[in-house]
């Protein structure tokens, strides 16, 4: 969640980037700012002395207070905090001094065993100053170094010592030629660049000056300097770093706005781009997945947030097209499976950052049960790709905005060209039905630019509607259930409108207590077998004078007539179509949060990437 940032070079980085270190930070931490925060801070080392400022509040406000760019030197690093032990304010924000404040420390994650460490470092006369976790760190490496140990052999203890999840940084004002580093579940990336090394959570953070890295792995410890990289694992040894190195393919025009508002509106506009470049990507990756899925005895999807909607849609791809019994969990609750989880199983799991904590735990515990492993994400080399036995990716490029948009209908299409392709392989009847599918995939870019070019303007002003609106109902059927529930999470996340989704026939089970006149309910219709029972719904909603929006395949007779609001989609197959019905719901949830005058790209108390179990 937290966002860490380090560079070093072998004079002042002025010298060589025509800025200072401060300003390379500053611009470093805003390409992280969608991992979500509420402070910022940076420690530079200077004539061997290291200077921290810190402060609660957003980048711009608190570098008009600390003055980023004042600020020059070799060496810094710098944090974004998303608060998770200790109240957002400027004692609890990184980076975290020791008792002689010598050492700094930046940290992503969370210590789990940090209590009794700090109970037992305060009795060998440590001060602590923070409520935070991360604080144990620098004390600990002080204790380790005044007893004797060199550096390597602290962090060698320290792998040992820590019980949790953590992506460490570190600087020491005797060493001021090296920034150290430990990496433990949470995601941690080195970026080689000519006249620099960075260190980041994310490669957004460095992606402007190069796009060559190195992922580090669990439990890796070392440092950075000018010259040099070195990294070791206590179980690996030291490693070769330069076997390490990949080149991604992102290019820093594509974490820039481009002349949209906001990241998540460029985003939504990039959904053809995304969905044409994850369709030409996987017709050559499909096979080994293919192979691994239909020797499966059972296949288990597995995701959380809008990831975990697309695990949904997926089972209901492969329960339908395939007769397979799919089973789609949140993965936060994969402890309920610990006695399921078998050989034999495949579990598919869906992370857009590679990175999710509890997809991870959910991956290791079935493998930890003989389950093979088959990983979809969209960032090249991260982790649960790497832990996986099959990874595919989906080629939406960075998604920098909170709410995800076109990474989850790269999603939904590799998951519904997984399911067609497999059916096939199944000689599962109805092979006119198979391929008419997968032409329409073929198209689906050309589709999805109609549906934005088609209906913005007409969404923007339904959106100020919507906008005085508290509460709000999406309701579907078949696969416009987990459709519903994503365009539900949307409203919720960045307009703050409670809304709910349901399974249509399940409103009048409960929920239907709760609509009054004018009450928004947003209905996902398809052109399957639940249109008639879904109508039935609609009269329902009519009945208690809600107001009612519909989204709708193309010429759908009297339909329209009986909704207040419509939008009129192409006339697909359901499971194409529910690809497409996404998108004006991201829409919705776009301009209701702008007619609100709120930040779409940066919804409170949210991140990107959830590190944190």
């Amino acid at each position: 969640m937290c966002g860490i940032i380090g560079i070093i070079c072998s004079d002042f980085c002025s010298k060589y980037f025509g800025k200072s270190i401060g300003l390379l930070i500053k611009e470093s931490l805003l390409n992280l700012e969608y991992r979500g925060y509420d402070s910022v801070g940076f420690a530079i080392s200077s004539y061997n002395k290291i200077i921290v400022r810190k402060s609660k509040g957003k980048i711009t406000d608190v570098d008009k207070k600390l003055g980023f760019d004042e600020f020059d030197g070799k060496l810094a690093i710098g944090h974004t905090r998303w608060a998770t032990h200790g109240e957002p304010n400027d004692i609890n924000a990184h980076p975290h001094i020791d008792c002689r404040g010598v050492i700094a420390v930046v940290h992503n994650g969370i210590i789990h065993n940090y209590l009794e460490l700090k109970e037992n470092l305060k009795m060998r006369g440590h001060i602590f100053r923070s409520d935070t976790d991360t604080e144990v760190v620098p004390h600990l490496l002080e204790d380790l170094l005044s007893r004797g140990c060199t550096t390597l052999e602290a962090l060698r203890e320290l792998v040992k010592i820590l019980n949790g999840a953590y992506a460490l940084a570190i600087v020491i004002s005797s060493e001021p030629n090296k920034i150290y580093f430990i990496r433990n579940v949470s995601p941690l990336v080195i970026g080689i660049h000519d006249s620099a090394i960075f260190i980041a959570s994310d490669i957004p953070a460095f992606l402007r000056y190069t796009s060559r890295v190195i992922v580090l792995d669990d439990g890796d410890f070392g440092y950075i300097s000018p010259s040099d990289i070195y990294i070791e694992n206590l179980e690996k040894g030291v490693i070769d770093w330069r076997k390490r190195v990949k080149v991604i393919d992102w290019t820093s025009d594509m974490i820039a706005k481009g002349g949209f508002s906001h990241f998540m509106l460029k985003e939504i506009h990039e959904q053809p781009l995304a969905l044409k470049n994850t369709l030409i990507s996987i017709t050559s990756e499909i096979a080994e997945v293919i192979k691994v899925i239909s020797n499966a005895d059972r296949v288990f999807l597995t995701a959380c947030g809008s990831s975990y909607h697309a695990a949904l849609a997926g089972g209901y791809m492969f329960n339908t097209l395939c007769g397979l019994n799919a089973i789609s969990f949140i993965a936060s609750e994969y402890l309920q499976y610990k006695k399921v989880f078998r050989e034999g199983d495949v579990i598919i799991a869906i992370s857009q950052s590679g990175e999710t904590i509890d997809t991870l735990m959910a991956v290791r515990e079935a493998r930890k049960h003989g389950a093979k492993v088959v990983a979809l994400a969209n960032v090249l080399f991260s982790t649960i790709p790497r832990e996986s036995d099959v990874a595919l990716y989906t080629r939406a490029g960075p998604e920098i905005a909170v709410a995800a948009t076109k990474t989850f209908t790269a999603q939904l299409l590799v998951l519904l060209y997984i399911a067609v392709e497999l059916a096939k392989s199944l000689d599962i009847e109805n092979i006119e039905y198979l391929n008419l599918i997968r032409k329409e995939m073929g198209i689906l870019p050309e589709f999805a630019e109609s549906v934005i070019l088609l209906n913005e303007a007409r969404i923007r002003r339904l959106a100020e509607k919507v906008k005085s609106k508290t509460n709000a109902f999406y309701l579907g059927r078949g696969i416009g259930v987990p459709i519903s529930m994503e365009g539900a999470l949307k409203l919720k996340e960045i307009a703050y409108i409670h809304a709910e989704a349901y399974s249509a026939g399940e409103s009048k089970h409960g929920p239907i207590a709760l609509v009054e006149e004018d009450f928004p309910v947003f209905f996902a219709i398809f052109d399957d077998e639940y249109k008639e029972l879904l109508l039935s719904n609609l009269e329902e909603m009519k009945a208690r004078r809600a107001f009612t929006v519909g989204l709708i395949p193309k010429n759908y007779g009297d339909l329209s007539k009986k909704l207040d609001f419509i939008i009129e989609m192409p006339r697909l197959t359901p499971y194409t179509a529910a690809i497409l019905y996404s998108i004006p719901y991201q829409l919705i949830a776009y301009y209701t949060s702008v007619a609100k005058g709120l930040d779409p790209d940066k919804p409170r108390n949210l991140a990107k990437t959830v590190t944190v179990e």
